[in-house]
């Protein structure tokens, strides 16, 4: 199998908000495929998080957009290289106009800290040690 891409799409109410949040957290956007519409907020090299502003998110789905103050419908987790990578990305995230959402999380071998972007997006960042884990 060859290496596959993942682009997340996400509903945001403010465009410029979530592409200034996302920049302050030191993360670029392909231009390519960003416009006045969406923004491709990229990750590493096979993961994507599109933002799309919410008229131009239903015209991909006939469902409801939830408000995720109230409801959540993912999860999403990304990676960090140390413990302290954790620390820094979430306090950058806080700092940026995010909001932690629930105490560190230290089991050891992995480490965790969750935080919402501005549009309520819960964001994981983890750290593993998967030399750790039995199995």
């Amino acid at each position: 199998m060859t290496n596959q891409m993942i682009f997340v799409n996400l509903p945001v109410a403010d465009l410029d908000r979530a592409k200034k949040f996302w920049s302050d957290l030191g993360y670029e956007f392909n231009a390519q495929f960003t416009d006045e519409n969406a923004a491709c907020l990229v990750f590493s090299d096979t993961i994507y998080a599109m933002l799309l502003r919410h008229d131009f998110f239903t015209t991909f789905t006939d469902k409801q957009i939830i408000d995720s103050a109230k409801s959540t419908e993912v999860l999403l987790a990304l990676s960090a290289e140390s413990r302290e990578a954790v620390d820094t990305l979430v306090d950058k995230a806080v700092a940026a106009g995010g909001r932690e959402t629930r105490d560190p999380m230290d089991q050891g071998f992995m480490y965790q800290r969750v935080f919402e972007d501005p549009d309520g997006h819960n964001w994981e960042i983890i750290w593993m040690d998967p030399s750790q884990v039995d199995g």
